[in-house]
């Protein structure tokens, strides 16, 4: 159950391919080089408990950095890809990284975040050098390729926003068994998927995300082959799983969206016949949509609810879904409680905060305050989204995380970029929230009360749009501004961002698109 073990029966199996340039990994050369990565940690002093973070594309370095980590009881932090250089600084700086790897086709960002990071020992670069990094590729190059004679099991320590608007990382312990040991992850997903050594695994998204590099992870521990997407096109995908014979893959449901948008000359062009299973999760999939994919693929979509806190996880199969259209699920890890705002626990059918008794512990690293108010008395941990339990233990979600705006799958908080927006001098005070995008679920809009009424219009749109783009990552900045002349607000400083939200979503049961 680990690459290591992959490697000795079968060094020259095909562990992963990078889809576009047909570039492979076997079990062999990834064993060789993530030991060979795990030795440069310990010979810079990298001890267990101790963190590095990674920002890069899907390259096929990024699962090699993944498993040295892992074998070297380290905390792997990836970061997006798509963050500014500030953005990128503050997680390397908050996770307390001693390592820092990115690539030159990140360079330009990669290259404004060194000046920033004091504390951290050596920045290394893949695929050539960026100023200020050092060769990763040299570096490991120097290194035996022997296991290092510590081994012991890491983990990843992914960021998610919390209600400043700064990210937060999710950090659970550290495995205390071997490196090669039964992760119960695994056994779950092969239960479920029937993943195993034959397995040839289609990752079309971003591998920083919590669920691709998971899977991914999963995969190769069981011998089987990964076939990395280094970007997601809709055609493109449909190519991969006939070109690659993929048999299992994980989506979402923006990429459903745009795959069934094809002409249907297109999406009849190839064979997915190999294709059984199709997982998908980090947003609720539109009905019709799933109900479209799974006239077009058949029953193999299947579903699970969780969040990178690991707290808990519902899973709906796709004759499930059929009967329960709409749900995200039952209960596989943690029992689900559906609370009121004072704690009691409600029938079914009626809608409150979700909590799961029973899951894994996690906290918020460097935020103990957060860490706190994501559990109740009992213990039970939320994550802040509300839904309904059914009569056959189906949940349901009604609505988002208080003010969270989930846009193709990725999470956006709104906070960051309102308390940009305010900074702007013909800004008075600022809103902004998720709404209605038929490809992307949620996009985001801004609703601006401007220190000058007159000045409200197209022209001030685009100059606070801009000027949100060079302060965060385009996907942070509104797609569009509308401007009132005073925003609800109580007298104590709230915002009632429901009021303008009702505006755009109507009278619905559902915020779900």
């Amino acid at each position: 159950m680990h690459p290591s073990v992959q490697a000795e029966k079968k060094p020259d199996h095909i562990a992963m391919i990078m889809a576009r340039s047909g570039e492979t990994v076997t079990y062999g050369e990834l064993e060789a080089r993530s030991n060979q990565g795990a030795q440069l940690f310990r010979a810079l002093g990298l001890k267990r408990g101790d963190g590095i973070a990674m920002f890069m594309e899907n390259n096929r370095h990024f699962m090699e950095i993944y498993w040295a980590a892992q074998r070297s009881g380290l905390y792997l932090t990836p970061i997006s890809s798509r963050l500014t250089a500030g953005e990128v600084a503050y997680i390397v700086r908050d996770c307390g990284a001693k390592i820092f790897i990115s690539s030159t086709e990140k360079g330009d960002v990669a290259e404004k975040v060194v000046a920033d990071l004091p504390d951290v020992a050596a920045c290394y670069s893949v695929n050539g050098v960026v100023p200020g990094f050092r060769s990763y590729e040299e570096a490991i190059a120097a290194q035996p390729a022997e296991r290092i004679a510590d081994e012991s099991g890491g983990d990843v320590m992914l960021y998610s926003s919390g209600t400043t608007g700064r990210p937060k990382g999710v950090r659970r312990n550290l495995p205390d068994a071997s490196i090669d040991a039964e992760v119960p992850v695994v056994a779950l997903l092969r239960g479920l998927f029937g993943f195993n050594e034959e397995t040839i695994y289609l990752s079309p998204a971003p591998l920083y995300h919590a669920a691709p590099i998971a899977y991914c992870g999963a995969i190769q521990r069981m011998g089987g082959t990964i076939v990395i997407m280094e970007d997601f096109d809709a055609e493109q995908a449909l190519a991969n799983i006939e070109k690659f014979r993929i048999t299992h893959s994980q989506w979402v449901p923006t990429m459903f969206v745009r795959m069934l948008k094809l002409p249907e000359e297109v999406r009849g062009r190839y064979d997915l016949s190999s294709h059984i299973f199709a997982i998908h999760a980090a947003a609720p999939c539109p009905k019709k949509t799933k109900e479209d994919l799974l006239a077009w693929w058949g029953p193999i979509v299947h579903e699970y609810y969780g969040g990178s806190e690991g707290n808990g996880i519902t899973y709906v199969s796709p004759q499930d879904w059929l009967s329960h259209k709409g749900t995200v699920g039952r209960a596989l890890l943690g029992e689900i409680k559906v609370l009121d705002d004072e704690g009691n626990e409600l029938p079914q059918g009626e809608a409150g905060t979700i909590y799961f008794a029973g899951g894994p512990e996690f906290t918020y690293h460097n935020d103990p305050k957060k860490t706190a108010e994501s559990r109740n008395d009992k213990g039970w941990s939320t994550l802040g989204d509300i839904g309904y339990l059914d009569e056959d233990g189906f949940l349901y979600l009604t609505d988002r995380k208080a003010y969270m705006i989930i846009s193709g799958g990725v999470n956006i908080y709104p906070q960051e970029t309102e308390d940009i927006l305010i900074t702007h001098p013909k800004v008075a005070d600022a809103a902004v929230i998720g709404v209605p995008n038929e490809d992307f679920g949620e996009e985001v809009k801004a609703v601006v009360q401007p220190m000058n009424m007159a000045e409200a219009g197209p022209e001030l749109e685009q100059e606070l749009i801009a000027f949100c783009k060079q302060n965060l990552s385009a996907i942070k900045a509104p797609r569009s501004v509308d401007f009132e002349a005073e925003l609800p607000r109580h007298p104590t400083g709230k915002l009632y961002k429901r009021l303008l939200k009702d505006r755009y979503w109507g009278n619905k049961d559902s915020r779900i698109v």
